[in-house]
C-alpha cells in the first residue's frame, strides 16, 4: 500500500481511497437527484462486502459507530431505505465502468506474470455460477415451481499458479444458458481460454478458430469427429491423441480423449497443438479453480443473501462483490503478501478498524510452530455415559425388540 495510508488512519478508509472513483468526481452526476452521491454509495456497498455487513441496519449502526469511515465515505448519517432506494435506481452500467477500472488496475499490477509455467500461459477460464432468489419476491426470475434464480456469467483470469481474478462477467436471468453468454466472454485475448461442454457448438468453434482464438474445451458425444492423424499416446490415461476436423469444419483441431482416477471419461478439442497430452490435461483440470472462486465468494463476500429483489440491484450487488475481491487482490499485491487469497482475507477483514500499520505488522507474522510436534501414540479412550445434568429432559434409545429382529432374520 502507498506511503499516505502509513498512520493512524483505519485500515478500511485506506482501502477504500485505492478504489479508481475518479469518473465519479464529477457534480453533474448527481446534481439535483439525489443527496447521497454515486460515489458515496459505491464506497458504502463496498465496505459492506468487504466487512459483511448484513443488512441495511447492519450498514447504519456500522456507519454511526466510525466516524473516520463516515468521513473517508462523505457522508454525516445516513438511512438503509435511503440506500435502498439508490442500489436498485442505480444504473448498472455505472457499476460496471467501477468493475472495468480495478480490472484495469489488476492487469496492471500482474503485467510481469506469464500465466501457468512451461509454455503453458495465461488463461481464461469461462464458466456460470446460479444464484438462489426467494420464491415470492423475484418472480421475474421464474425458472420453475419453487426455484428462481439468476446466473452470473464469468471469464476468471489466471496469470500465474497463485492469482486469478474475474475480468468480465455478464449477468442473466437464471434461463440464459452458456452458450448464449459466449459471445461476450470468449473474445480475441492472447490466452487460452477453459471451458466445460455448455458453451462449444460447430458454430462456436469455427468461429473461434477463424478469429484465431485458442481454447481447450470438452465437447460432448454428439459432435462428430473425421480423424486425420493419430499421435501416439505419450501418457496412460489417454486414449486418443489425435489431429480431426468436425462438421464442415476446413482447420483441423487436436482431439484428446482420456480417463481420470475415477474411469470418467473427458472429451476435449484444443487449438494447442504446441503442448503435450498432459499439460492439456492439466489445463483442462485447471477449469476447477473457478469453481473454488465461486464457492469462495459466496462464502467470505455478501452475494448469496441479496440486498434487493430488483433485477438492477442484484446486477449491481454481483458487481460490487467482485469490485470487493479485485480491491482485497489489489491491497495483496501491493503489499506483496505470499498468503493464500483466503489468509489473507481473513487478516484484512480482522484488522479492517485498525491501522495499516498493525495490518503490516500480522502479515509479516509467522507461525510459531511449523510442525505438528512429537506424536503420541493414542490410547484407547473408554465410552463414559455423558452427564445430563438436571434440567433437561432426557429419554433412553428404544431398543430394538427380539421380534423385528427375528422378523428380519426370517426374510433373509
Amino acid at each position: 500500500m502507498s506511503n499516505k495510508s502509513i498512520g493512524r488512519e483505519m485500515l478500511i478508509c485506506q482501502c477504500l481511497s485505492l478504489l479508481p472513483l475518479e469518473d465519479f468526481e464529477c457534480p453533474l452526476l448527481d446534481y439535483g437527484k439525489y443527496k447521497l452521491s454515486t460515489k458515496s454509495l459505491l464506497k458504502i456497498f463496498v465496505a459492506a462486502q468487504l466487512d459483511q455487513w448484513s443488512s441495511y441496519a447492519h450498514m447504519e449502526e456500522k456507519l454511526a459507530a466510525y466516524p473516520k469511515l463516515q468521513k473517508e465515505i462523505g457522508v454525516s448519517e445516513i438511512s438503509g431505505s435511503q440506500l435502498s432506494r439508490r442500489i436498485n435506481d442505480l444504473p448498472t452500467e455505472l457499476v460496471q465502468k467501477l468493475f472495468i477500472k480495478v480490472v484495469q488496475k489488476l492487469n496492471q499490477l500482474t503485467q510481469s506474470n506469464q500465466g501457468l509455467p512451461d509454455g503453458i500461459g495465461l488463461l481464461s477460464i469461462v464458466d456460470s455460477t446460479e444464484i438462489r432468489l426467494p420464491e415470492q419476491l423475484c418472480d421475474w426470475a421464474f425458472i420453475s415451481k419453487g426455484h428462481n434464480s439468476v446466473k452470473m456469467h464469468t471469464r476468471l483470469k489466471v496469470v500465474s499458479p497463485d492469482i486469478a481474478f474475474p475480468d468480465k462477467i455478464v449477468p442473466s436471468t437464471g434461463t440464459v444458458s452458456d452458450f448464449e453468454s459466449s459471445d461476450i466472454l470468449i473474445e480475441e485475448l492472447d490466452t487460452t481460454h477453459v471451458m466445460d461442454r455448455g458453451y462449444p457448438s460447430k458454430h462456436n468453434l469455427m468461429d473461434w478458430q477463424e478469429k484465431g482464438i485458442s481454447f481447450v474445451v470438452r465437447i460432448t458425444k454428439a459432435l462428430r469427429l473425421y480423424t486425420l492423424e493419430d499421435y501416439k499416446p505419450s501418457h496412460p490415461s489417454v486414449i486418443q491423441d489425435a489431429k480431426v476436423l468436425y462438421g464442415i469444419s476446413k482447420i483441423p483441431v487436436r482431439y484428446i480423449e482420456f480417463v481420470d482416477e475415477k474411469e470418467r471419461t473427458y472429451r476435449i478439442l484444443t487449438t494447442r497443438f504446441d503442448l503435450t497430452a498432459q499439460q492439456v490435461m492439466d489445463i483442462y483440470r485447471y477449469r476447477w479453480v473457478i469453481e473454488l472462486f465461486f464457492k469462495w465468494i459466496k462464502q467470505h463476500l455478501k452475494l448469496t443473501k441479496i440486498w434487493s429483489t430488483k433485477p438492477q440491484g442484484i446486477w449491481n450487488q454481483m458487481f460490487l462483490a467482485l469490485i470487493a475481491y479485485g480491491l482485497s487482490l489489489i491491497v495483496k499485491l501491493e503489499a506483496d503478501s505470499k498468503k493464500t487469497p483466503w489468509e489473507f482475507f481473513r487478516i484484512l477483514q480482522t484488522y479492517l478498524y485498525k491501522t495499516v500499520s498493525s495490518f503490516k505488522k500480522a502479515l509479516r507474522l509467522k507461525k510459531k510452530r511449523k510442525s505438528r510436534g512429537r506424536q503420541k501414540v493414542p490410547i484407547p479412550i473408554e465410552k463414559k455415559t455423558p452427564s445430563f445434568g438436571n434440567v433437561a429432559l432426557v429419554k433412553d434409545k428404544p431398543k430394538k425388540s427380539k421380534r423385528k429382529n427375528e422378523r428380519k432374520l426370517g426374510n433373509y
